[in-house]
Parts: structure tokens; sequence; C-alpha cells
């Protein structure tokens, strides 16, 4: 038999667990669900271990096939994790608001033959399903299929795909009962509460020897964290970035379902790297702020793996701040977002490798994990070719903006030897990049120390985040823009924001809409999918899932960057409105800030742009209007003095209410 060792403690840090735990049914600690070997893996062979070493604990399974393995080292975790998980509950500053459930009726509904029916609900959720019988017949089993994806128009397919769900079971049909609720596996309970039950994502139902039902019978129960849909909307001219924009804000609640932001259904775990993209757009797509501070504030003491993922909590740490003005979270972690930065691991010249020399204990202790590697992005073949130098280029690029950030909410805690220590910690790191990881005959950054390939990832990352010189941009910016998409779904944030800032937004919008399979009009157009997939195609991750937020950066991408609205300064009392709509002939939108809605829409044409706004009460907004046509700048009717920068005409201290301004 196949043995399957998982050692947890590397890449996390579990406290001691009771010894053993061998038994058919083990409680998963999660919402009082349980894991049933029998009825769960009925290929299982043998008896399944927790041997818990301190730091050190494995997970050991035996027998069974991979997807069962998989399955119970996963609630392995779970089970390890739990002490960890209640320490984040103890220190953190936000309450979560309870999960909420609506029933959904299908959008269509085919009798396929006497008593076989298939439903189809439009989209995607992660729930339950619910359905009833009029007048039920004693004994009548009914056969229910349910999945994300369907073979052939009105069947479910059978065998999507790894990951891709599909679930069968029988429901019998009682003489008093009239409302069934189809039982799913427990191990989708992980995550879910008693009261709400397991979960799974499906759209798609069928249903065979059924007495008749109408479209009303059969009911989708979503779960999902509190979510105002009517909070933040985009439309455009360009009817595929409406699309996708319904898609990744779908994105956004239905993978809100466990009350923390996750990775998708596979492991239903959170990762920073995910959490940071997810953070974003659930700030753009509803009014909601406890469930980002909450998943920041697990992460921080729940880290995971990879290098740069660790720098990720100070990037969060940062956009929580800037997005909801508020400091209490900032005090409670400061000492752990110092370390998170992973300044101790820098040598004289302020680089950083996790390899040379080996990884020391006290950083781990004091990040909270015990061993990390470098990842650049994910899966692998999505690194465009990257050589995983000791001391790695987009490694340093992250340990640079920690840094940078790190100093910023040092001066937030007015602590000013922390942010001078910061400020020139960042400035050495970001001397030593430009000096020693730079190709001096193409002036592009290379992907490590003693290398000589240059990808995509060395070099739009330090883009995204404003560490290039202004003499080498020009170089870097047409180096990044010939890659193309040559990143993972993830990956794709970044590059979307270095173009946007780049003035390549024509080319941004280009990628996200391209008739190829490395666009989000990929997965809705010729995948099919309604929420955001893990990868680009299976081709690319053959394990992937249906419903990854981290693929969903257009979620954040179209507010913050074609609308242009973004915290200027915390909580939104100033705003900056600086649309950046390329050849698109208008578009209009609003977002929820904590200030308010702030509501943007803009049209155009070759003589005239015409920007209206709207600022809340007791906000003000510097507004940038892009210099593409005209000299004459008219704000309410009236001409205005403007600014000049990059391309831009600004006008400051834009008080509330709603404006018009127009260049022509």
């Amino acid at each position: 038999m196949a043995a399957l060792c998982y050692e947890a403690a590397g890449m996390y840090g579990f406290p001691k667990h009771p010894e053993v735990v061998s038994e058919s049914k083990m409680d998963c600690g999660l919402g009082d669900s349980f894991f049933d070997l029998q009825r769960d893996c009925p290929n299982f062979a043998s008896s399944f271990y927790i041997v818990p070493t301190g730091m050190n604990s494995k997970v050991l399974v035996k027998g069974g096939n991979m997807k069962d393995r998989y399955i119970l080292c996963v609630f392995a975790i779970m089970v390890l994790t739990m002490p960890v998980m209640n320490a984040v509950e103890e220190r953190t500053t936000v309450s979560r608001l309870p999960i909420q459930q609506e029933r959904i009726i299908p959008v269509a509904m085919v009798e396929k033959a006497p008593g076989c029916y298939f439903f189809d609900f439009g989209k995607a959720d992660f729930g339950g399903l619910e359905i009833e019988i009029k007048k039920p017949e004693p004994g009548r089993n009914l056969i229910v299929h349910m999945g994300e994806a369907v073979s052939e128009p009105g069947v479910v397919h059978r065998k999507p795909g790894v990951n891709i769900r599909y679930w069968t079971t029988n429901v019998t049909l009682q003489a008093d009962k009239k409302v069934y609720v189809v039982p799913l596996r427990a191990a989708d309970g992980r995550l879910m509460s008693k009261e709400i039950g397991p979960v799974m994502p499906f759209r798609y139902v069928e249903i065979d020897n059924a007495p008749r039902l109408e479209k009303e019978d059969v009911r989708q129960i979503s779960a999902f964290y509190p979510f105002n849909k009517n909070a933040a909307a985009f439309k455009c001219a360009n009817a595929k970035l409406n699309a996708i924009w319904e898609m990744c804000k779908h994105t956004m609640k239905v993978t809100s379902f466990g009350g923390v932001f996750i990775d998708g259904d596979r492991e239903r775990l959170p990762y920073e790297a995910d959490a940071y993209i997810n953070q974003l757009g659930w700030y753009c797509c509803t009014d909601d702020l406890t469930l980002a501070r909450y998943s920041h504030e697990h992460l921080i003491l729940k880290p995971t793996w990879p290098t740069e993922w660790i720098m990720f909590s100070v990037l969060m740490a940062w956009e929580d701040y800037r997005y909801t003005g508020d400091t209490a979270s900032l005090k409670e972690f400061y000492s752990d977002l110092k370390a998170k930065t992973l300044m101790a691991l820098e040598r004289a010249d302020g680089l950083i490798s996790t390899v040379e020399p080996p990884f020391p204990k006290e950083v781990g202790e004091a990040i909270h994990i015990k061993k990390i590697k470098d990842i650049v992005d994910w899966p692998a073949v999505e690194r465009d070719g990257c050589e995983m130098k000791p001391i790695n280029t987009v490694v340093n690029v992250f340990h640079c903006r920690a840094l940078q950030l790190m100093a910023n909410l040092a001066d937030v805690m007015q602590n000013k030897d922390d942010e001078k220590m910061f400020r020139e910690a960042a400035a050495k790191v970001l001397r030593s990049i430009n000096e020693k990881l730079i190709d001096q005959t193409t002036g592009l950054y290379v992907d490590g120390e003693g290398g000589k390939h240059s990808s995509l990832h060395a070099n739009m990352f330090p883009l995204a985040f404003g560490l290039v010189p202004a003499d080498r941009k020009e170089k870097v910016v047409t180096f990044v823009k010939g890659r193309g998409m040559a990143c993972s779904v993830y990956g794709a944030q970044f590059l979307m924001d270095a173009l946007f800032d780049n003035g390549l937004e024509d080319h941004a919008i280009g990628l996200m809409t391209a008739d190829n399979d490395r666009s989000w009009t990929h997965m809705i157009e010729r995948v099919g999918t309604t929420v955001a997939l893990e990868a680009w195609d299976m081709k690319y991750k053959p394990n992937l899932d249906w419903n990854h937020a981290w693929g969903a950066a257009p979620a954040n991408i179209l507010p913050r960057k074609v609308l242009g609205i973004e915290p200027l300064e915390p909580g939104f009392s100033r705003i900056l409105i600086q649309p950046r709509p390329g050849k698109l002939q208008w578009a209009e939108g609003y977002v929820p800030t904590k200030a308010g809605k702030v509501s943007v829409r803009f049209e155009q044409d070759e003589k005239t742009f015409r920007l209206r706004v709207s600022i809340p009460l007791k906000s003000q907004a510097r507004v940038g209007v892009p210099k593409i046509c005209g000299k004459k700048l008219v704000f309410d009717g009236e001409p205005v003095k403007s600014s000049e920068s990059e391309g831009f005409l600004f006008i400051d201290d834009v008080g509330s209410g709603e404006h018009e301004i127009i260049l022509q």
C-alpha cells in the first residue's frame, strides 16, 4: 500500500495535540461536524493517525487512494491547528458576523423525461440543496446529482476534474415529510457551524425518479458572510469587462462562506497572497470591514510557508489602515508585523535569503512558523522561467516594499525611532536591488544574484511597487508589456497594477479580455465558470478548483484603476479619484467607503473628456483628469486652475457633493 506522510510542521507551527486518533469517526473540531471514514472514504483500508511531536507534528495516512489520503490530511491539519485558531480569536480586534443564508430559485428547469429534471441556478454558490415534495410517496428514492459543470446541455458532469465538484446521493421520501435537505459529505462541513451544516459549490442539479416538480420546489441554500450586493457597481462600454466585473464581484461573495478569506474549496485554508487580493476586492465590492480585518489577523498568527506570503501581512496591515482609518489592529500586532518584514535575515547590504545561511530558529518563532520557502508565483509553471536563486529578486522586492510600508506604520504609531530605522533599511535594500540585481546591458532586473535570466516577475513586481528608477523605467515597462500575461492569476494582480500605473491601461484591458486561454474572458466564455478559477486553465494546473478569490483581481482593479477610486488618507477622509480610461468611451460605478459612497462616471470622445463625481459628506478629493484631449479645464461650469503630473491634470480639495469636470 502506498503511504503519504504530510509533515505539517514544515508549514505550520503546531502545538501539541492528544497522542493518537485511530477511529472511524474523527471529530474535526469545527462546527461539531465529523469525518466518517466508512462513508466519506469507502475505499480507505487503514486507520488514520495523528502522531504529534510538538513542533514537528506529522500526519501519517496509509491506504486508500490519493484523494482519500489528501482529504484526511486536510482534516488532520484542521485538528492540529485548532489551538492556533483559538489564539487568533483571543487576540483579534474585530468580532465576526454570523454567516447568512439565502434560498435561491433556479433560473431554468428542464424536464428531460418523466420524473427526470435538470435545474440551472445561473451562478455557482457555496451552499446546500433543498427539495420540496408536495405529495411524497413513502419509500421512493430520488437520485440527486449536483455539480459545478455540465458535460453537455442538461447533464451534470459526472467526472469534471479532480477538484471541480460533483456529488451524487439518494433521498428517500417519507410520508410525513415534505421538505428535504440533500445530505452532503461531512468533509464539506469544514469551517461551517452546526447550524449551517456542510456546503459545497454547485450551479447545476439533476433529480431522477422524482414526482412532479416545479422550479420553485428546488432551492439552493447559499451560505455567505454578510454581503451588501448593492454597495458597489461597475459598468462600461466594454461588455466583456462588465461580465468580468460581475464574475469577480460574485466571487467575493460566494467564497466568504467560511467566515475567513480562504484559498478555495479544495483546502479551505487562508493564505496571505490570496487574502491580500481578496481584501482589496472585498473593500471594493461590499461595505463590510470586519472579514478582511479578521482574515488578516488570523494570518499574522497562523502564517503559511511562502517567503513572500509572510511579508504580505505588512501589505495587508497597510491596506487595513488605509481603508478603515482604525489603528486597533496595528496596535495589537505591531511587534508581529515588524518581524514579518524579515529584516532579521538581512546580510550587510540589506538583501535577504531563506537558504543561505540556513533559516534561523528564532526568526521562525518571531513570525510564528518554522520554515519558509521562496515561491515567486504558483503554480511553478507560471514563473516565466524564473531562476530560483538564493538571493531572489522577487523576494527582495517584497522585502523592500514591506520595509517601506512598515516605516509608514511606525509613523502612524508615532514611533519615530522605528520609522527612521525602517526607512533607512528600505533605502539600503532598494540601492542593493538596483545595483546588484540588474543586467547592466539590458537595464532589466535579473531573477536573482548571479543570474542572467530576466523573468516577467523580476520586473513587474518592482514596477508595481514603484521601485524602478526613472532612468530605467522605460526599458522595464517595455519589457513587461512585451511579456503579456506570462504569470498566474495571482501574479496578474501586480501585472495589472504595474500596467495601469504606467499608462498602459489599454494593454491591461486587452489582456483581461483577450481571446486566449490566459484571460478572465476565457474563464467566462470558454470554461463556463461563474466564479474565478484558481488558474487560467486546467492545462496550467490540473488540480485547480473553480472557486478561488485570488483569481478575481478585477474586483479591485476595475474600481481602483479604471474608475480610479482609492483612499488618499486613511478612512477616505481624503479621496483620490484618478480614472484611467484608455480607449473606453465611458464607464461608471461606485464603491463603498467608511466615509460613504463614492461615485464616478466618465465619458470621452475625440474633443472632450467629461467626469462626474460624487464625494461623501466630510470628505475631500483630489481629482485627476487624464490629459488626453483639449486644453481647457472646467469645474462645475467655471474655469479652474490645476496642477499637472504624469499625464494628469489634478484639482485639489474638491468638497463633498456632486461635481462635473470637463476637459475640452
